[in-house]
């Protein structure tokens, strides 16, 4: 991984091939001490997790995907988590050849991957600290943003 954060704090990072996504932004993220705010993305992966929310059973399907993966577009926010660590939720696009060498372009909430090339990822600090809190209504942790 090559990282480099500019003087009006954004950070640049890039992902070598077999690194995991979300973990290495995750450790970034830990490393510069960024408490909130946003990444966007794009790159070529070998794996992938993607996930569909199921509203009615409050739980995900996953769907796995391997082989040349285009990450067309990532982005995601960076929170805190209830034990003040960066937690990240993150949504990708990715696309690729299907049997009959058509593009097949498919995405959801990002769970995993694997760079297969390379990751090119920026990473936006908001510069206030985001928390995550259980939502009763919702029935999941969502943002609970300072007052101040």
């Amino acid at each position: 991984m090559e990282v480099k954060q500019t003087k009006n704090q954004t950070i640049y990072l890039r992902l070598a091939k077999g690194e995991s996504l979300l973990p290495t932004i995750q450790q970034v993220c830990q490393q510069l001490n960024v408490t909130g705010g946003y990444f966007t993305g794009i790159g070529a992966c070998n794996a992938a997790t993607i996930a569909t929310y199921l509203p009615d059973k409050q739980d995900f399907i996953d769907h796995e995907f391997t082989g040349m993966l285009e990450l067309v577009s990532l982005t995601g926010n960076i929170s805190l988590d209830h034990d003040q660590q960066p937690y990240l939720h993150a949504h990708a696009s990715f696309s690729y050849l299907d049997a009959a060498q058509k593009v097949v372009l498919t995405g959801g909430h990002l769970k995993a991957a694997t760079i297969g090339y390379t990751g090119e990822i920026v990473i936006t600090p908001a510069g206030f600290a985001i928390q995550r809190q259980f939502d009763d209504a919702a029935g999941i942790d969502v943002w609970q943003l300072p007052t101040d």
